[in-house]
């Protein structure tokens, strides 16, 4: 029988709390069964197994993460909006390091779930609306989202990983590559001759 008031939310929740705490490869079904105070086995009344509690916590984490960002960059264009968005990206990552790990691990999610999740539809949007302002257009605009994502967490994993002990700071790096960022997108470069869209 389920515990009363156990529900995917809350198992969900607790797994990302775990993914905070210890690292989201320490989720397990028993840890996150004795963080909620229940055996094992109640747990897959309410998640089908350790994947599916992973597929939903990077859903949980990519909601959260759309949502710090959508409100940062909210009336920003240009300079200004990439500066909230990768600052709202990385700070994210600082405060939720197992939950950013899951928004950048693959995992099979279930299609009804992903299918109900805005999270990943709308950090999309939010990312392409914001290099438009750019006035890039296909095959541009993907290869510059590639960019994007990889700066972002490029930099937030070897941070996190303690790979900038030069005694410049961290900070003061991720500035200047946010205005090498800004600087690059505004003068794009044209597609080589003959290169495929």
């Amino acid at each position: 029988m389920a515990r009363a008031g156990l529900t995917a939310e809350r198992v969900t929740v607790a797994g990302a709390e775990l993914a905070d705490e210890a690292g989201f490869d320490q989720v397990t079904m028993s840890q996150v069964a004795r963080r909620l105070g229940v055996k094992d086995a109640s747990l897959y009344t309410h998640v089908r197994s350790l994947e599916d509690l992973r597929g939903r916590i990077a859903l949980l984490a990519a909601d959260e993460k759309t949502i710090r960002i959508a409100e940062a960059t909210a009336g920003l264009a240009g300079r200004d909006a990439l500066v909230a968005f990768a600052n709202a990206w990385r700070e994210y990552a600082h405060q939720h390091p197992g939950r950013y790990t899951a928004t950048q691990t693959p995992i099979p999610i279930d299609p009804e779930l992903a299918a109900r999740a805005s999270g990943p539809r709308r950090a999309v949007e939010l990312t392409y609306g914001m290099l438009r302002g750019y006035g890039l257009t296909e095959p541009d605009l993907t290869d510059a989202v590639r960019l994007l994502r990889s700066t972002f967490h490029g930099f937030v994993a070897l941070e996190a990983a303690g790979g900038f002990a030069h005694a410049r700071s961290p900070q003061q790096s991720w500035l200047r590559a946010l205005d090498a960022l800004h600087t690059l997108l505004e003068h794009w470069p044209a597609p080589r001759q003959g290169e495929p869209s």
